[in-house]
C-alpha cells in the first residue's frame, strides 16, 4: 500500500468514527449554541487528550503483531467483521432515527469546560473504546507495517483533523442557529459512510485470511 491509498483507507475508516452522532456530538450541540466554533475547537482538544495517548498505547502493544502473520490475520478478521457490524449499526440507527430523538435532554448536566467535555465524553464512551480496540487496531497494525511509528503519527494525524473540523463546524453552526440532525443529507452521509464501513470491513477480512 502506497503513501495515498494508505491515508485515504485511514479517512475513509476513521470518518465513520469521527463523524457518526455521539455523546460529544450532542453535548456540543447544547454548548455550541451558546459559545459557537471555540467550544468544538476545545472540546477536540480534550478528546485528542484522551484517544492519542490510547493509540499510542494500543502502538507499542500491537508492535510485535506487526511482523507476525498470524496475529495480524486474527486482528484482521476481528477488525473487519467489526467494520461491518458498525457500518450495519450505523445505516440501521441513521435510517431509524428521529430528529426529536436527538435532542440533548438537559443542558446544565454538561461540564462547565468544553474541554473537560471533551475529556469526559470521550473517556466515558465505551464506543469510542470499543472501536479503537477493534477497527482502529487494523489501522494501527497496517501503520506499523507501512512505516513504524511514523505510520501510526501520518495515520492519526489523517484521522484527527476530521475532529477538530467536524466539531468546530457543528458548534459553529450551532450559534448560528442551523440544524444538522434530522437533515436528509446527513442521514444520505452516514449511510454512505455506513457501506463504506462494510466495505472495508469485508476488503481487511478477506486480506486476513489470505483469500
Amino acid at each position: 500500500m502506497d503513501l495515498l491509498s494508505f491515508i485515504v483507507t485511514t479517512v475513509l475508516v476513521t470518518a465513520s468514527g469521527a463523524l457518526a452522532p455521539g455523546p460529544l456530538f450532542f453535548g456540543l450541540l447544547v454548548r455550541g449554541s451558546k459559545e459557537g466554533a471555540r467550544a468544538g475547537f476545545s472540546a477536540a482538544i480534550g478528546h485528542t487528550m484522551v484517544e492519542f495517548p490510547l493509540v499510542l498505547a494500543l502502538a507499542a502493544g500491537l508492535l510485535t503483531a506487526a511482523s507476525q502473520p498470524v496475529i495480524k490475520g486474527i486482528i484482521g478478521v476481528v477488525g473487519g467483521v467489526g467494520l461491518i457490524v458498525f457500518g450495519l449499526l450505523q445505516i440501521y440507527q441513521t435510517v431509524k432515527s428521529k430528529p426529536e430523538a436527538t435532542k440533548t435532554s438537559n443542558a446544565k448536566k454538561l461540564p462547565a469546560s468544553s474541554l473537560v467535555l471533551g475529556l469526559a465524553l470521550t473517556g466515558l464512551n465505551p464506543y469510542f473504546i470499543l472501536w479503537w480496540l477493534t477497527i482502529g487496531s487494523v489501522l494501527i497494525v497496517q501503520a506499523l507495517a507501512f512505516a513504524a511509528i511514523v505510520g501510526v503519527l501520518i495515520m492519526y494525524l489523517s484521522h484527527v483533523w476530521m475532529d477538530y473540523a467536524f466539531l468546530t463546524s457543528i458548534t459553529h453552526l450551532g450559534k448560528k442557529g442551523k440544524a444538522i440532525i434530522g437533515s436528509r443529507y446527513y442521514k444520505l452521509f452516514l449511510v454512505s459512510f455506513g457501506l463504506i464501513l462494510i466495505y472495508y470491513g469485508i476488503t481487511f477480512a478477506i486480506n486476513a485470511v489470505g483469500l
